[in-house]
Order: C-alpha cells, then sequence, then structure tokens
C-alpha cells in the first residue's frame, strides 16, 4: 500500500468502537456498524464520514444543536438528544423552585417532518420525565411558531423544537427556549453546554406513561390569535398559491386562512405533504434559487395574486408577487419593510419599538423614523431581536418576522403571511397590486435594494475560518467602490458585543456585511445599497441593481480568493 492509500486511523476506530459499545438507540448501532465495517474496508466515503461524526462534536450554539444525523459525537443521534435533554433538565432543576408546594416544572416539545424527529422528541421526554420533570409532546408535527407559542400559553419551564428548519434533509436539530418563549441566549446556552461535557446521559429511550400530549386546544388557540391580528371586516378576496416545501405548514396555515376569512389556498401538489426527503427541491429555504420554481409556474397557470412559500418548519416566509408582466419573489427586506409599513397604516399609533437585525436592510430603520416610532438595530437571529424592550415588530432580511411578540416570541412564518395577505386584498380591492405599494415607499422613503451572495463550505468550523480570515484581511475595493471603513464586529463596537463578521463601508451608497451564517455551513455577504427619497424612483432602481451586481461580482472573487491555499 502507498502512502497516498486511505488508512483506518486506530485512534478513530477506537472511539468509534467505544461509542457503538455505549450508545443507546439500535439504529444508531446498526448504522455505525455498517460505517465500521466499510471503513475497515478502506471505504473512502465512510472513513470521512467516521472521521467527521468523531471529530469536533456538535456544539450547543444558536438556540441548540443543529447538524447531519449520525452516530457519534458530531452527529444528531438520540444519545446526542438524550445527552441535550439531561443538560436541560439539570439546568431547570437547579434553577427553578422545587418541593411540595411547586409542581415539576413543564416541557412542552414540538418536532416537525424530518426523519427521526418524533424518536428524539419522545426520547427527550423520556429523559425530562425521569428526572422528575413533566413533559407534553405534540402529537404529530407541528411548525416551530406554534411550539413556541405553546411554551406561554401553557406557562411551561421550557420548550423544545426538534427541527433544522431549512436545512438540507441530512441534518436535523434540537431548538431550546425558556418559559418566556424565548430562544436561549448566553450564559444558558454556555450552562447547557458546559452540562452536556461533563454529565452522562440519562441511558432510557423508552416513553413512559406519564408523557403527555400537548392539547389540541392550544394549537385552536394558535389559530384564533394568529388571525385575531388582521383587522376585522376588511377585504379578504385574493387568490394565495402556496407551498410549504415538503414541510409541515400547509394543513395550519389553510386552518389560519379559513378563521381570518380568506378562500382556501391553492396548494402546489408535489409539496404539500411532509417528506423528510424533499425531492423536488435541491434546497428546502425558499431563499435559495429554483425552490419557488413550481409555485411561481402554479401561480402563472392559475392566475393568483400573491405566492406564499414557508420553511419545512414554518417559521420563515417567502413571498412572491406580479410585477408588471412577471412573477417575482421579493427579498426578505421587502417583505420586512412591507410589513412594517401595513402594521403602521392599519394603526399609525404603534405602542412599542420596531426592530431588525444588523445585517438586515435600511427601510424599516427610515420608515421607523419617519413615524416617530423607536427602533432598535440587534446582532443577527430572532433571540437578539425579541429581547428588544417593548417589541412591536421584528424582522431579519433571512424571511424572518415577528409580527406578535406577545404570543410568539421568535419567528412566525404563519402570522406574517397572514398580514402580507390582508395587504394584498386591500390592494387588489383598490385596483392595485403590491407592486405599486413598493412604488409609493420607494418614493417616500428612497429606494433601499439589497442582495445577499452565500458561499457554502464543508463544515461550520470551515465557515468560520473562511469569515475570520477575510475580517482579518477585507478586500481594499469591492466591485468598483473602495472600502472606506472596515469594522471588525469580532472586537465589538459601542452599539454591539463581539460577533463573528466585518463591516465594509464603500462610499455614500453602499455597505457590505460578511459574517459565517449561524445554522449552515456558509460564509455570507449582505449587500444593501440607498438613495434618498424623489420622483426618479426606476432610474435609481436601475442604478442601484447595477451597483449591486458590481458588488456581488466583486465581494465572491474576493471569498474565491481567500478560499484559494
Amino acid at each position: 500500500m502507498d502512502s497516498a492509500s486511505p488508512i483506518f486511523d486506530r485512534q478513530l476506530r477506537e472511539r468509534a468502537i467505544a461509542w457503538r459499545n455505549a450508545d443507546i438507540d439500535d439504529e444508531d448501532i446498526t448504522a455505525l456498524d455498517a460505517l465500521i465495517t466499510e471503513a475497515e474496508a478502506l471505504d473512502t466515503v465512510a472513513l470521512k464520514t467516521l472521521s467527521h461524526l468523531f471529530g469536533e462534536p456538535l456544539a450547543f450554539g444558536t438556540a441548540g444543536l443543529r447538524g447531519p444525523m449520525g452516530p457519534g459525537p458530531g452527529g444528531m443521534n438520540t444519545k446526542t438528544v438524550c445527552r441535550a435533554a439531561t443538560a436541560l433538565a439539570t439546568y431547570l432543576l437547579e434553577k427553578l423552585p422545587t418541593g411540595a408546594s411547586h409542581p415539576p416544572p413543564l416541557v412542552v416539545i414540538g418536532f416537525d417532518g424530518r426523519h427521526r424527529s418524533a424518536s428524539f422528541a419522545r426520547a427527550s421526554a423520556a429523559v425530562f420525565i425521569s428526572m422528575g420533570l413533566r413533559a407534553e409532546v405534540s402529537p404529530h408535527p407541528i411548525p416551530t411558531p406554534v411550539l413556541a407559542f405553546a411554551i406561554r400559553d401553557r406557562d411551561a419551564a421550557a420548550g423544545v423544537m426538534v427541527t433544522a428548519s431549512h436545512n438540507p434533509a441530512r441534518d436535523n436539530g434540537y431548538k431550546v427556549y425558556l418559559g418566556d418563549g424565548r430562544q436561549i441566549i448566553a450564559p444558558v446556552d454556555e450552562d447547557i453546554a458546559r452540562l452536556m461535557e461533563t454529565q452522562a446521559p440519562m441511558s432510557t429511550v423508552t416513553s413512559p406513561t406519564s408523557i403527555g400530549h400537548l392539547p389540541k386546544a392550544v394549537i385552536d388557540r394558535y389559530i384564533m390569535t394568529a388571525a385575531a391580528i388582521l383587522t376585522p371586516n376588511t377585504p379578504r378576496e385574493l387568490a394565495i398559491v402556496h407551498t410549504a416545501l415538503h414541510g409541515v405548514s400547509t394543513a395550519i396555515f389553510g386552518q389560519c386562512l379559513d378563521a381570518a376569512g380568506f378562500r382556501p389556498a391553492i396548494e402546489v401538489p408535489t409539496q404539500a405533504d411532509p417528506d423528510p426527503d424533499f425531492p423536488t427541491v435541491a434546497f428546502p429555504n425558499p431563499e435559495e434559487s429554483g425552490a419557488m420554481d413550481e409555485a411561481l409556474a402554479l401561480a402563472a397557470r392559475e392566475a393568483a395574486d400573491v405566492v406564499i412559500a414557508h420553511d419545512p418548519d414554518g417559521d420563515r416566509c417567502a413571498v412572491a408577487i406580479t410585477d408588471g408582466d412577471r412573477w417575482r419573489t421579493l427579498s426578505g427586506d421587502e417583505v420586512g419593510a412591507l410589513i412594517g409599513w401595513w402594521l403602521l397604516q392599519r394603526k399609525p399609533e404603534v405602542t412599542g419599538a420596531f426592530a431588525a437585525s444588523l445585517v438586515s436592510g435600511s427601510m424599516l430603520r427610515t420608515i421607523a423614523t419617519a413615524h416617530n416610532v423607536p427602533y432598535a438595530t440587534t446582532l443577527t437571529g430572532f433571540k437578539w431581536i425579541t429581547r428588544v424592550p417593548d417589541l412591536a415588530y421584528g424582522y431579519e432580511e433571512a424571511l424572518g418576522y415577528c409580527v406578535d411578540p406577545t404570543h410568539v416570541a421568535d419567528k412566525d412564518g404563519l402570522t406574517a403571511a397572514l398580514l402580507v395577505c390582508e395587504l394584498a386584498a386591500r390592494e387588489r380591492s383598490a385596483g392595485r397590486r403590491i407592486s405599486d405599494v413598493l412604488d409609493d415607499l420607494a418614493r417616500d422613503y428612497g429606494v433601499h435594494l439589497s442582495r445577499q451572495v452565500a458561499v457554502r463550505v464543508d463544515d461550520a468550523g470551515s465557515a468560520r475560518v473562511l469569515a475570520e480570515q477575510l475580517c482579518a484581511n477585507p478586500p481594499r475595493q469591492v466591485g468598483n467602490l473602495f472600502v472606506q471603513q472596515v469594522t471588525n464586529l469580532g472586537s465589538g463596537t459601542d452599539e454591539f458585543p463581539p460577533t463573528p463578521g466585518v463591516r465594509l463601508l464603500l462610499g455614500e451608497h453602499a455597505t457590505v456585511f460578511i459574517r459565517p451564517s449561524g445554522t449552515e455551513p456558509k460564509v455570507k455577504a449582505y449587500l444593501q445599497v440607498k438613495f434618498a427619497p424623489g420622483p426618479d424612483v426606476q432610474e435609481r432602481r436601475i442604478e442601484g441593481a447595477r451597483l449591486l451586481d458590481s458588488l456581488a461580482v466583486g465581494i465572491a472573487d474576493a471569498i474565491t480568493r481567500t478560499l484559494k491555499p
């Protein structure tokens, strides 16, 4: 055998066998046995898979865990899930009062339609019950915002959502909330991560009979609460095409539309039912090119007014509209600004603040300022947005919108979609379209354009390293513009604590943010262009689009150069 031939490293083999002998799930043991056998035959795919699964463990980071399913500390599996559940239960028992005068803390658990989501949810509940907590599991797959609602509705001590949201089919995840219904942040996540490292997981994966079911009435209350966001006795005539992208939102979004008085949506038939393999899309993320093609084709055939797409767990919402004689998918920034403006039209005296993440567009801030509404810029992620004091509405450019923080302190693609439908129906009744509203906003508040450039890498660690390299050696020029100011966000600023990424200012019109994704193995660049209000909207849009094209090519080139050894 020459030096280039693959080898099965002895230490890797020992780690894999030790995990196998201590594993607690027959499915994981069978999968690991097969990998070990293939690796012993020097199968390169098996060797690479084992090296990944038994390399860096899954980090308890953005609201919990997320990664590829498979045995080992680097995979989502029953042992990893039980370890996380054991750590969460220990944390709750340490922090919450217990005793005769206090009932055992309740944890509510939801799950999406991915492979093994239901079994991971039941395993978590078994751990919680075994450690003296109460647990209620959704009887069927539900959207993430319904779980976030249930935490407050049930007065739970914590909530767990088993989901990988819009990640590829091979992934799953474990999202954790505390009793306020918000995603956890430091130091809670750090405490749970420490407990995961120091505690052995509860070994049982058999669901005891004391596991409760999340009452159907909770889901019914979510639907009625969502519908109640809309203004009664306003237009509802609208032709809606909807896709769940093989996720779990079809049924409940249909119930929300019915409760709000809309006609049933026209569903994309090949994508309406949950399917963990996501067979019709390369990535089940409505941000990805091609993900909404079937919905757009159906909308054109049906002469629909609007297209609504939800990601597989229903917390993100994409919108497509007719613009002239073509269909166009709106950016998250366009939808975020539309919803904020529409909330002000419905109730000009908004009580509370608007907010958006650091990398989101600038239109909502401009609208809020014009209406004397307090505005906050936060770090990326809804765990920060929903912590803005007295929040009335918040969004992030990655298709996330929180329109009812009192009941759902997280992004909610279902309620956001209802508000978009309400706006579209109002415009339709007046002989107008959403594109007309966007023209009005551009004239009144300026042309604000944004675009995202994403580069997918092998794993989250590679994404972090690449982003760090770009921060350490940022480009001096992007497209035709020279970089005038560089802010390394990793060092912290007067506005924010340290966060991975860099901000580049390029003249008076353009800004670029570069950061690693918090949920996927990607490095993302967020490009923003803005011009002052004025009547020459189309000219400014053309100018801005050309500028974005130049920036996109320049930043992609900078990332590619950094990737090269």
